[in-house]
């Protein structure tokens, strides 16, 4: 019964409240999960009287060694391991509620209970070229909360899911070369005041994800002074898309997300709709276990480079470009930059 009255009282495309159900239960099982069974969608400043700012993207590191290895098409000693299975597949942390980006689409009876969208299609392309299979692959629910721990504790090869490459982030687990281009963006309520990441933001409740890069600008501009002082800055939530179910129910006025899912959420419901323009500039990789082999990696960027000219686009229009619009800055796939060998 509750349930069903939560979908009744949610506004907006094919089931959102379900699917924030469905991360309330990913947060408790997302690990525990079998495969092609999945969890959530996800992951500030321009405005007028607040400062703007760029979010660190991998090549901007200090470190030069934070720079992601060339792309390399052997077969090295993790990928060796991988294709020895005796379950031969890659075990890939997704999203199943990311509209256009991992999903099940409930309203395609031609999809069935199979994941969809722009991050669910790069990670065939991987599977394809190190199995030999684009269906070689155990998905994995991931919260957002718990991308990085999946990685380092060996839960998952990888994590294709949303994720900004950023210096803090490259302390912790290896990147790809980027795949997609996105920034920090505000969505809120049509009928709210609200007009972007500035002082209309004053007395609103703003909601982000645990552990996303949306959070960690809203607690940098808070004890800096890039947010407006009486914004309230809500405890996070594990899943990204909680965000989106708060501003339905009324517990949040304002979400800080990534532009590139704050457009599919807004797609999703029309109650909603995104504020001002992006603030940051952020890049999506695909993040990988740290440590001295890094044959992965080199794979995976291999992958990267043949799919910008094959593949990328073809997914990029299908799944993104009717919620992007025909203008966005994203719609170009972003130039890889690589370690120099030492």
């Amino acid at each position: 019964m509750i349930a069903r009255r939560l979908r009744a009282s949610l506004k907006g495309w094919g089931g959102v409240g379900a699917m924030a159900l469905a991360c309330a239960t990913a947060l408790i099982l997302a690990l525990l999960l079998p495969d092609s069974t999945l969890g959530d969608g996800g992951t500030g400043v321009g405005g007028q009287g607040v400062a703007r700012g760029t979010q660190a993207k991998a090549p901007e590191c200090t470190d030069s060694q934070n720079l992601s290895p060339a792309p390399s098409g052997a077969d090295g000693p993790t990928i060796k391991a991988i294709k020895n299975r005796k379950d031969r597949r890659l075990i890939v942390g997704v999203d199943q509620n990311s509209y256009h980006w991992g999903y099940r689409d409930p309203n395609n009876p031609e999809a069935g209970s199979n994941l969809e969208g722009f991050d669910i299609d790069l990670v065939h392309a991987i599977a394809k070229d190190i199995l030999g299979d684009p269906d070689a692959v155990q998905f994995r629910a991931i919260p957002t909360s718990q991308r990085i721990p999946a990685i380092q504790h060996g839960k998952v090869d990888m994590v294709v899911r949303t994720m900004t490459i950023n210096c803090e982030r490259l302390k912790q687990v290896a990147f790809s070369a980027p795949y997609f281009k996105t920034g920090q963006q505000v969505l809120a309520p049509v009928s709210s005041d609200v007009t972007g990441y500035d002082k209309s933001l004053a007395g609103k409740r703003i909601c982000s994800a645990s552990s996303s890069t949306a959070n960690e600008r809203l607690t940098a501009d808070r004890a800096h002074g890039g947010l407006v002082s009486s914004a309230v800055v809500s405890p996070p939530v594990p899943n990204q898309l909680d965000c989106l179910v708060r501003l339905q129910l009324g517990e949040a006025d304002a979400v800080v997300t990534d532009g590139a899912l704050a457009a599919s959420q807004a797609a999703q419901d029309p109650s909603v709709e995104l504020k001002g323009g992006i603030f940051t500039t952020e890049y999506y990789g695909v993040a990988m276990k740290k440590g001295s082999d890094d044959d992965l990696v080199r794979r995976v960027n291999q992958v990267l480079a043949d799919y910008r000219k094959d593949g990328w686009r073809q997914s990029y229009d299908k799944w993104l470009a009717p919620t992007l619009g025909p203008n966005s800055s994203s719609k170009i796939p972003p130039d890889a930059q690589y370690r120099q060998p030492t």
